[in-house]
């Protein structure tokens, strides 16, 4: 039986793969670059089959009493008139809200006080410089051992993906976000989507009772601007041309308002995520878009799945391989429906475009347990 594991990456996947293994009485190690651990500010929209993960593992208590749950999502015109008002479906079963808004850097201090809790050894400010086949690795500053399993829970820019000779890599969707958090309006009860502007689009989600999480989805601007502290004055230009709700959070975002703003990239593995007793899971092996709110649901499901896997006494390869089979299905759909949606989004006017059904498809296919 598959008994020690070492988690390479702290966020949303593989903090919850350590509290899904520390469950099961796995000794497990997660190692972390950063030297703080800790989530980027910006908001998340979380589906409810990331909220079923989180539940499994022991934290959707406490995330929900730092989020804001809600049960639809409006569609309006750029001048803030209704479209539609459309309920979510309740892809973490009927126990759990369809969706909830939460801050990020929550979140993960949410996470990461559990995995401290659950017993995990953590160590940050390293990563793995080697690896060989049969989990024999080599940390950055120096030390080694031998594992029965390694796990590149390491993101959309994984280093263990590489490592284990994986040559596929990100690539830009030909969108760019803007991303910030601003004072939640009392009428905000929900995720809302701004169509038809001068931009792709705009939205935001409310994150608490009193924070939301605002975004605009933009062309790829110059690399440069790449970053957490983008220009507020070229968004501003940027964002003109939208009202209702959002155009009054745009306009009362004081000069000083932290701005991120990203290329959004995604990432498709079309070959098995493992080799050896290595395997890359979350954003290391499939990246999408942000357009179906599915990138942390699938990341968390990944986890979940893999720790009851690895539960059992088969070898490790049938675990690995019956691990794929329940999860390529299911995370190809995500994928593909997203990148058919950016495709969508930067050629409008595509014939036999219609991203209500691709959207309401998706997360009726994902109903289904994962």
């Amino acid at each position: 039986m598959t008994r020690k594991i070492l988690i390479v990456g702290g966020g949303v996947t593989g903090s919850v793969l350590a509290l899904a293994l520390a469950q099961r009485n796995f000794t497990v190690e997660l190692v972390e670059l950063s030297p703080r651990w800790f989530g980027v500010g910006h908001g998340i929209t979380v589906q409810g089959n990331a909220l079923k993960a989180f539940q499994q593992v022991g934290v959707w208590d406490e995330l929900s009493a730092n989020g804001f749950a809600f049960d639809r999502i409006r569609l309006r015109q750029a001048d803030g008139s209704l479209i539609a008002d459309l309920p979510t479906p309740h892809t973490g079963g009927p126990d759990l809200p369809p969706t909830m808004g939460s801050l990020r850097s929550t979140m993960q201090k949410t996470l990461c006080e559990a995995v401290y809790a659950a017993g995990v050894t953590v160590r940050l400010g390293l990563t793995v410089s080697t690896l060989t086949e049969d989990g024999e690795v080599t940390f950055s500053d120096g030390t080694s051992g031998r594992y029965d399993l390694v796990v590149g829970a390491d993101g959309i820019h994984s280093h263990i993906r590489s490592l284990i000779g994986i040559e596929t890599g990100p690539e830009p969707v030909g969108m760019g976000i803007w991303r910030f958090i601003a004072d939640r309006p009392t009428e905000m009860d929900c995720a809302e989507v701004y169509y038809g502007g001068p931009r792709y689009k705009a939205g935001y989600t409310p994150i608490s009772d009193t924070q939301c999480y605002a975004y605009l989805l933009d062309e790829n601007l110059d690399e440069s601007l790449i970053g957490p502290r983008a220009p507020i004055g070229l968004f501003r230009e940027r964002a003109a041309g939208y009202g209702g709700t959002w155009g009054r959070i745009r306009d009362n975002m004081p000069d000083d308002t932290t701005l991120d703003y990203r290329w959004i990239e995604a990432v498709q593995l079309d070959e098995p995520w493992y080799r050896g007793r290595t395997i890359v899971i979350g954003d290391a092996a499939h990246a999408c878009p942000p357009l179906i709110a599915q990138g942390a649901a699938m990341c968390a499901e990944d986890a979940v799945v893999l720790a009851e896997e690895l539960d059992d006494d088969r070898p490790l390869d049938e675990q690995l391989a019956s691990f794929l089979d329940r999860r390529l299905p299911r995370v190809r759909t995500v994928l593909e429906n997203s990148l058919q949606l950016a495709e969508w989004e930067t050629h409008p006017g595509t014939p036999g475009a219609d991203p209500g059904r691709v959207m309401s498809e998706t997360l009726s296919f994902l109903e289904a347990p994962a």
